[in-house]
């Protein structure tokens, strides 16, 4: 009895520290770029510098910031995703171009909102 207490004590901690990040409106993690043809989860095309993000309202601004070379770009969320484990936002090419992670294909990223 003792040990399922502490996992579930364990999975409450992780759960309430991963709420408040969200929260916060800001992520670390790995940000990669899509070329979407048709339209996106909100119903317009992707555009200069617009992304995908699982849970910020469509409309959000976010700053995202490459890691590595502290370049950094102002997107617009029109879309869900990503849906790979790890990633935390995707991006279009051009904010891909603008972040100068195209040619690799993926980056290390901070990801704060800035606005609704």
């Amino acid at each position: 009895m003792k040990k399922h207490m502490s996992g579930v004590l364990a999975l409450g901690l992780a759960s309430l520290f991963a709420s408040t990040a969200a929260q916060a409106g800001e992520w670390v993690g790995k940000a990669s770029y899509y070329a979407l043809k048709g339209r996106t989860a909100s119903g317009v095309h992707v555009g200069a510098l617009t992304a995908a993000h699982r849970t910020l309202p469509f409309g959000s601004k976010v700053r995202v910031t490459n890691l590595h070379n502290n370049r950094s770009v102002v997107v617009t969320v029109n879309d869900r995703g990503p849906f790979t484990r790890g990633r935390v936002i995707d991006v279009s090419v051009s904010a891909a171009d603008s972040l100068g992670f195209r040619s690799a294909g993926v980056a290390h990223v901070r990801v704060e909102q800035v606005a609704n």
